[in-house]
């Protein structure tokens, strides 16, 4: 992985916890304290970070079950609680990796594919409660929301992995391609399967927000620079409020109040408009404030 280049400003623990600038409220208070309890317990088990990425998969399949296998409003209760836990558990295999020390480009990947289909399955079981009113417009809709929901989790949280390098010098999945890691060399069976959502991961950010990668070269190039690096954390950490206020919006915790809100209410339909519509929006507007804050950051810089 890349060097971690010196920082002025505290990096995350050891345990991996966030800085306070990226964390919302349910992270700070709730998610993220209990994924690090759930990480300290899972530590001296033989449970790894990867079965725990499959057990938060399994988390988003119960919940897909439970809002289409139940009545309404049971239904609605165990499905949204089973959704919130996924939330612990995705943040679990991240600290139980690093209790560890075994955090690696392959787990990164591990815990994306798992995320991503543990909600494809959802989409699809929420699509096909919708087709008993809206027939084959429903497919349509939840391919729309599907889509949207990869473009504005894929924005968020490469934003937040770009914030971690400028300003604390964590590196991620961008480094380890960079280095041209055993995931992007087929180096086992796992990245042989799934190495092409890794590069289509990385090269969607470049294409919405390609300001952001002359950041990186910045940065690259002040690796022997301590004065240069600390200016780049400073500007960086001042400039991204704005940034990081939307990182939050469109990041999975809102993402979940909607889906039990629009449950509660009876049908998908709403967090699917809510993802097409709604988000998109957001999306567009964080898109365009992330460019102008990085194109005026590279200016300053250079």
């Amino acid at each position: 992985m890349a060097s971690r280049p010196a920082r002025p400003a505290d990096p995350p623990t050891a345990e991996g916890a966030r800085p306070g600038e990226l964390e919302d409220a349910l992270n700070r208070f709730v998610y993220h304290p209990l994924a690090r309890g759930l990480a300290r317990t899972l530590r001296p088990t033989f449970v790894g970070p990867n079965a725990v990425s499959v057990a938060g998969m399994l988390l988003v399949w119960a919940a897909a079950w439970a809002y289409t296998g139940f009545a309404w409003p049971v239904s609605v209760l165990i499905g949204f609680l089973l959704h919130l836990s996924w939330h612990v558990v995705d943040g679990a295999d991240g600290h139980l990796a690093r209790l560890r020390g075994t955090a690696s480009a392959t787990g990164e990947l591990v815990d994306g594919v798992c995320d991503y289909a543990g909600h494809t399955l959802l989409y699809i079981v929420l699509a096909a409660m919708l087709d008993d009113t809206l027939d084959g417009w429903a497919w349509t809709l939840a391919a729309l929301a599907g889509a949207s929901h990869i473009a504005q989790t894929n924005h968020a949280e490469t934003q937040r992995r770009a914030y971690l390098w400028w300003v604390y010098g964590t590196p991620w999945l961008k480094h380890a391609k960079a280095e041209g890691d055993e995931i992007f060399a087929h180096g086992n069976w796992f990245s042989l399967g799934f190495s092409w959502m890794a590069r289509l991961y990385l090269k969607l950010p470049n294409q919405m927000t390609p300001w952001a990668a002359r950041i990186d070269v910045i940065v690259a190039e002040s690796a022997g620079d301590p004065a240069r690096l600390a200016r780049v954390a400073r500007l960086a950490r001042e400039r991204s409020g704005g940034t990081l206020a939307f990182q939050k919006l469109l990041g999975p915790n809102p993402r979940t109040l909607i889906l039990g809100a629009s449950m509660a209410a009876g049908s998908p339909l709403w967090f699917f408009l809510a993802e097409a519509v709604l988000l998109n929006l957001l999306l567009i507007l964080s898109v365009r404030h992330h460019n102008e804050v990085a194109r005026a950051l590279a200016a300053e810089l250079d």
